[in-house]
C-alpha cells in the first residue's frame, strides 16, 4: 500500500472510530461557568464554600477527576499566576484562559497584559465570546449589523497581540452568530492565533442543527464547551436546557470524533449550566427581526426536532432553596463527569496524588 493510499484508508477509518478511541486518555476539563452558583460568591454556605478565585477552583475540581479548567483570567498578578501554574503543574492539571477582546485601540494594551500574565500561569489557549443572545438584545436588523461589524474589529485588534505572545483564542458561537457567519468572520480574519470555541449546544437557540454547527467550525476549533441539551415546545417556540451527559439529544461522540479529526491537540470543556430552561420565542415576530433570510426551513426542522425529542422534564432552579440548588449544581456535574468516563471514553483516573490521598481516607 503506497502512503496516499494508506492515508485515504486511515483517515476512512478514523471517521468511524467512536470517541473513546481518538480520546487517547484525555480527562475532561471544566468551565467555570458550571460552577455558576459558587463563583465568586453568589451563592454558597458552609457545605459549598464560595470559590473566590482559580485555587479555589482548582482545589474543588481536582477531587473529581477533572484535567483542566478554564477560567477567567482578569485582575491576575504575576504572582498570583505563578501559584496558579504551581498548582496546576502539582495537579496534572491544564489550564485555558477565559478572556475579553479589545473593545478599541485603547484597550489592547489591557487586553495584552492579561494574556502575558495569563501565559505565565501556564495557559495558551484562550475562550472568549463577543456578546450575548441575538434574539433578545437587537430589534433592528441594523443594530446587529453594527454589532458584527464591532465584533470583528475587535478581533483585528486581539490578533496581532494573540500572534505576538504566541496564544489560540477562540470565539465561542454565543447565540450571537450563526456558525456559517462566525466562520465567514474566522476566514476573513485569516489567522491561527484567532479561531473558535466549539460550543456543542448554543446554536440550538438560533434554530441551527448542532451535528451541522460542529462540522462548520470544527475545521477552526481551538477549545470547546461540551454539553447535552434537552428542549420542550411552548405555544410561541421552545424551551431549551443544559442536562447532564447522555440524558439529551444530542450525538456527542460523533460530535467528539468530527473535533478531535480537525484537532487532535483540542481541549474538550464540560459546560453544565444548572439554571431554569431558556425560552426561545421563535414563533414571535420580534424573534425574526435579524433573520430577513434565515429559510422557514430552520424553523420547521427545529420544531419537528423539538417535539421527536421532546423532554419529560428540565431542570429548574426556581423555588429550590439554597443548599437544595447547591447540591442540585454539584449534583449535575458530577454526572457529567461520570459519564464523560463511562459513556464517551474520557479518563475517569484522578491524579496520582488525589488519588493517594483518598486511599489514605
Amino acid at each position: 500500500m503506497n502512503r496516499r493510499a494508506f492515508m485515504t484508508s486511515a483517515a476512512a477509518f478514523a471517521a468511524v472510530l467512536p470517541a473513546s478511541a481518538v480520546l487517547r486518555g484525555k480527562r475532561m476539563g471544566i468551565v467555570i461557568h458550571s460552577y455558576g452558583k459558587r463563583w465568586k460568591g453568589k451563592y454558597s454556605n458552609l457545605k459549598y464554600p464560595p470559590f473566590e478565585h482559580a485555587l479555589d477552583v482548582l482545589d474543588h475540581v481536582r477531587d473529581l477527576g477533572v484535567g483542566a479548567l478554564q477560567i477567567p483570567v482578569n485582575g491576575w498578578t504575576s504572582e498570583f499566576a505563578g501559584k496558579v501554574r504551581a498548582t496546576c503543574e502539582s495537579y496534572r492539571m491544564q489550564l485555558e484562559g477565559s478572556i475579553t477582546l479589545p473593545k478599541n485601540e485603547n484597550d489592547v494594551a489591557r487586553f495584552e497584559n492579561e494574556l502575558r500574565i495569563a501565559k505565565e500561569a501556564g495557559a495558551t489557549i484562550f475562550r472568549s465570546a463577543t456578546g450575548g443572545r441575538r434574539y433578545e438584545l437587537f430589534t433592528t436588523l441594523e443594530g446587529f449589523k453594527h454589532f458584527k461589524d464591532g465584533a470583528f474589529k475587535s478581533m483585528q485588534h486581539a490578533e496581532p497581540i494573540a500572534r505576538r505572545q504566541r496564544v489560540r483564542i477562540g470565539i465561542e458561537n454565543h447565540k450571537d452568530f450563526h456558525a456559517a457567519e462566525l466562520a465567514e468572520i474566522l476566514g476573513r480574519l485569516s489567522s491561527p492565533h484567532i479561531g473558535a470555541c466549539v460550543d456543542t449546544g448554543n446554536s440550538i437557540a438560533l434554530l441551527e442543527d448542532p451535528m451541522q454547527v460542529v462540522e462548520t467550525l470544527a475545521p477552526y476549533a481551538v477549545t470547546t464547551h461540551i454539553k447535552d441539551m434537552a428542549v420542550q415546545e411552548t405555544p410561541t417556540g421552545f424551551l431549551l436546557s443544559e442536562v447532564p451527559l447522555g440524558e439529551g439529544m444530542l450525538d456527542l461522540p460523533r460530535m467528539i470524533t468530527v473535533l478531535d479529526k480537525a484537532n487532535p491537540q483540542i481541549g474538550y470543556h464540560l459546560e453544565m449550566i444548572t439554571r431554569d430552561p431558556l425560552d426561545i420565542p421563535c414563533l414571535k415576530p420580534g424573534y425574526w427581526a435579524t433573520f430577513p433570510n434565515k429559510p422557514g426551513t430552520e424553523l420547521a426542522r427545529t420544531l419537528m426536532m423539538v417535539r421527536a425529542h421532546k423532554a419529560e422534564k428540565l431542570p429548574k432552579v426556581t423555588g429550590l432553596g439554597l443548599e437544595d440548588a447547591l447540591d442540585f449544581e454539584e449534583a449535575n456535574i458530577v454526572k457529567c463527569l461520570r459519564a464523560a468516563g463511562e459513556t464517551l471514553g474520557f479518563d475517569p483516573s484522578l491524579p496520582e496524588k488525589t488519588a493517594q490521598k483518598k486511599d489514605e481516607h
